[in-house]
């Protein structure tokens, strides 16, 4: 995690860790660390204030954000202590940005295993996520999945497994 003042706006980026499996031990890693930041957010930051935390957060916030929620039943991503820790953060007053734009909008991945084709097969998740403080929310006018990104630079410079998501946020 890491945290800048851009423009008078508190931006925080960071990776939650993938938690592997459901009760291991880096699945309740993830979700103390889940809980730190909901910590970190409540002790440092004022209601009205312009705040974005983003990056991977490697929780699909809900069914409709996976290919077919039927093949993660048991599995990291998805499973409710995950989603309800997210929902906490969202409690102190953060907005899915991506959401502001498309609310109704199914289908939209940031994530798909590589290893697996499953780019190109529309098997995707979305767990990268840009979440703005309501004083940003009204403001939040356009959202992207750069999936020519994710496509990768030819054989000498392979994709990842995420594409990059953008928010445009007026100022």
């Amino acid at each position: 995690m890491v945290t800048a003042i851009c423009g008078g706006v508190r931006v925080t980026s960071v990776y939650v860790p993938n938690g592997r499996a459901v009760a291991s031990e880096q699945y309740d890693l993830k979700l103390e660390w889940l809980g730190r930041l909901r910590d970190d957010l409540v002790a440092t930051t004022a209601a009205d204030e312009a705040v974005v935390v983003c990056g991977d957060f490697n929780v699909a916030p809900e069914d409709r954000d996976v290919w077919d929620i039927s093949q993660f039943l048991g599995a990291t991503h998805v499973s409710k202590p995950e989603r309800a820790a997210l929902r906490e953060l969202e409690a102190c007053g953060l907005v899915d940005a991506f959401r502001v734009v498309y609310p109704e909008v199914d289908g939209l991945y940031s994530w798909w295993d590589y290893r697996a084709g499953d780019f190109h097969k529309g098997r995707g998740m979305r767990i990268d996520l840009v979440l703005v403080s309501r004083a940003l929310a009204g403001r939040v006018r356009y959202a992207l999945v750069d999936r020519e990104a994710r496509k990768g630079m030819g054989s000498d410079r392979p994709p990842s497994d995420h594409a990059p998501v953008f928010v445009d946020i007026d100022t």
